[in-house]
């Protein structure tokens, strides 16, 4: 099933990101050593409950400060693997910052269709909205970031009316629950998601692409700044996901700001995140800190 100009292992090859990164174990098991030190150092509440699955649960990292903002964070994988105890590394510069962060789990596939996984990261953004008064952070300030799968979720999750998702929500939500996105190494157009190798786990429909495609639905409201960041040395596929993405925003007057991370492939991209030098943070903790008028 070819798409654009790829046959089908031209187009396998430009999602096979563990293929085009040998050492990408390394930098897996780097990540999952970092967060449990971090885990070991910080102040932490593990395992918030939101659902009935083990992994509809999420980690809560807490500022020095009460009514911090919030920077909430979703990991990748493919939609198929990892977990959030891979990714608490990204905590500690931020609440060194004055940022609480939270770390999201949800529900993989195959046991899940990409439609529940969605409903999961809605469903932990709605709990920790509920939450936050009682865990020390501001609910008005809550950002998003994610990387690979991660960002896709984060940018569909800014598209939501959250209002009408969850009309039980307490306080006003004029401008919707997310203030900000960060979204790394994001995929913001899945079809040829579906005509990848990836769907013979994640069995996406036509349906669920047109409807789980951020690039087709972006916020009906204006909404808080986007930040999206790819490697240089990712494929063409994910550097064509971004720029047609980031156009779509500018042209919906929604604003962004999109870099490309020289030197860096999907695995180390997302390394960025947890640099203090690196300008993806810097870009985080200004979308974050900046005022709001």
């Amino acid at each position: 099933m070819p798409y654009r100009d790829y046959d089908q292992a031209g187009l396998d090859a430009q999602y096979n990101n563990r293929a085009m990164v040998p050492d990408h174990a390394a930098y897996i098991d780097s990540w999952a050593t970092r967060s449990a030190e971090a885990r070991r150092h910080l102040s932490v509440d593990l395992d918030l409950v939101y659902g009935d699955d083990p992994r509809q649960r999420l980690d809560f990292f807490p500022a020095p400060q009460r009514d911090a903002p919030v920077l909430a964070f979703i990991h990748g994988g493919y939609w198929q693997a990892l977990d959030k105890q891979h990714f608490s590394h990204v905590a500690p510069l931020f609440v060194a910052a004055g940022i609480a962060v939270a770390v999201l789990g949800y529900r993989l596939a195959p046991a899940q269709r990409m439609t529940a996984i969605a409903s999961d990261i809605r469903a932990a953004l709605a709990f920790l909205y509920r939450e936050l008064p009682s865990l020390g952070g501001d609910r008005a300030r809550i950002h998003l970031a994610g990387h690979s799968a991660g960002g896709h979720l984060a940018a569909l999750a800014a598209q939501n009316d959250w209002p009408a998702l969850f009309p039980d929500l307490p306080g006003d939500l004029p401008a919707g629950l997310v203030r900000g996105v960060c979204s790394i190494s994001g995929l913001y157009d899945l079809e040829p998601i579906r005509r990848s190798y990836l769907n013979e786990v994640l069995a996406l429909d036509a349906p669920e692409v047109a409807a789980l495609s951020p690039m087709a639905h972006l916020p009906a409201r204006a909404s808080g700044p986007f930040l999206l960041a790819v490697g240089g040395a990712e494929s063409a596929e994910y550097h064509r996901q971004q720029a047609d993405y980031a156009a779509r925003l500018r042209a919906a007057r929604h604003p962004v700001q999109a870099m490309i991370l020289e030197g860096r492939h999907h695995f180390s991209a997302v390394d960025a995140l947890a640099e203090p030098d690196s300008p993806l943070f810097e870009g985080v903790l200004r979308q974050i800190l900046a005022p709001r008028f």
